[in-house]
């Protein structure tokens, strides 16, 4: 089956790129609200504590936002795994050969041009399905691919990792890989971690590959200002998911009235991200027929990033049958990209 016999009533060729791009929209920020649609949100905000799912971060904007505050200089995630891809880039292509990429939380796609071009050696990567939330993200660093790379095809999927995996369209290649990286895995809870493998081992097949960052303990002096610089790119994007709701639900938060707060837990290895009310306020969600009151002081957890020791994360892998075929760190040990084979389930 090829791609286009793939497709369903809700992808959308454009032809003006000679049909090599489609993007599949899975979720549509704009869309009516369903029955269904924010109840994570309502669960969140009734919650005590109050927290809301990360990935309302992310919409057209705070996938731009985010594309800033990897270029930040305090954050050095992104600069650390790009050397890694850098120096290993070509020695993952050998490994697992000519294969399939899809990659999770793809946003601009600037990583993964390394690969890429590793893969071309090879004699080319037929087939990129990036996923992430934005289609707009998508679209936008789609179409560039495909002027650099004039033999790609892309696949797109806009929406959440768990719906694009469940939908992953038939392989073009022999073989695929699932690509994580970046540090989003620290984004989720260790229950959360554990059933995304089992979604990432039901999306594979014996043989097939999973590769995967990490960002690595480390000292707060090091990691706290990663996630408060000085230019307020970060606090910008914390609050953009205020402005996020407002849109998608009818809502009225006052974003001037909240404020950004990231601190390390040492004990738990992870920071914690906040949106801290300023003040004794309430806030409704129309479409969600929702009323919130606050007291000053009082936070909503919207992200947190977890901070990983290496072996106890290889262990982890291996017990879910993605075994670790080979595992690269900086000289620093901040972060590491580990390429898992799945064996069994």
């Amino acid at each position: 089956m090829t791609i286009s016999q793939a497709v369903n009533s809700k992808v959308t060729s454009l032809t003006s790129l000679e049909e090599r791009l489609q993007i599949q929209r899975l979720v549509e920020a704009t869309k009516v609200v369903t029955s269904t649609a924010g109840r994570d949100v309502v669960k969140g905000l009734t919650h005590n504590p109050k927290y809301l799912p990360p990935y309302y971060l992310y919409d057209d904007r705070g996938s731009d936002l985010f594309e800033q505050i990897c270029d930040l200089p305090e954050y050095y995630v992104t600069r650390t795994e790009t050397a890694i891809l850098q120096q290993y880039a070509d020695e993952i292509a050998q490994i697992t050969g000519a294969c399939e990429l899809v990659e999770l939380g793809s946003g601009s796609s600037t990583k993964t041009r390394i690969l890429l071009d590793a893969y071309q050696k090879l004699g080319g990567l037929q087939c990129y399905l990036p996923i992430d939330i934005s289609a707009g993200m998508l679209e936008n660093s789609a179409r560039k691919l495909l002027q650099e790379y004039p033999s790609l095809q892309v696949y797109a999927l806009a929406g959440t990792y768990e719906m694009a995996l469940a939908q992953l369209p038939p392989k073009q290649s022999p073989s695929r890989m699932i690509g994580f990286i970046g540090s989003s895995l620290g984004n989720m809870t260790t229950q959360e971690c554990d059933a995304f493998f089992s979604q990432i081992t039901n999306a594979l097949q014996v043989g097939e590959y999973f590769l995967l960052g990490v960002d690595l303990q480390k000292p707060k002096e090091i990691l706290e200002p990663a996630y408060n610089d000085r230019q307020g790119v970060t606090a910008a994007f914390n609050i953009n998911m205020l402005e996020h709701l407002n849109r998608r639900f009818e809502g009225n938060f006052d974003t001037t009235q909240f404020e950004h707060w990231a601190f390390y837990n040492e004990t738990a290895h992870q920071i914690e991200i906040h949106l801290r009310s300023m003040r004794s306020q309430t806030v409704q969600l129309k479409s969600l027929n929702l009323t919130v009151n606050f007291a000053p002081g009082e936070t909503i957890l919207t992200e947190i990033s977890r901070k990983f020791n290496l072996n106890t994360i290889k262990q982890q892998l291996q017990s879910r049958g993605l075994v670790p075929v080979q595992t690269w760190t900086d000289t620093n040990q901040w972060f590491g990209l580990l390429l898992c084979q799945f064996q069994s389930a």
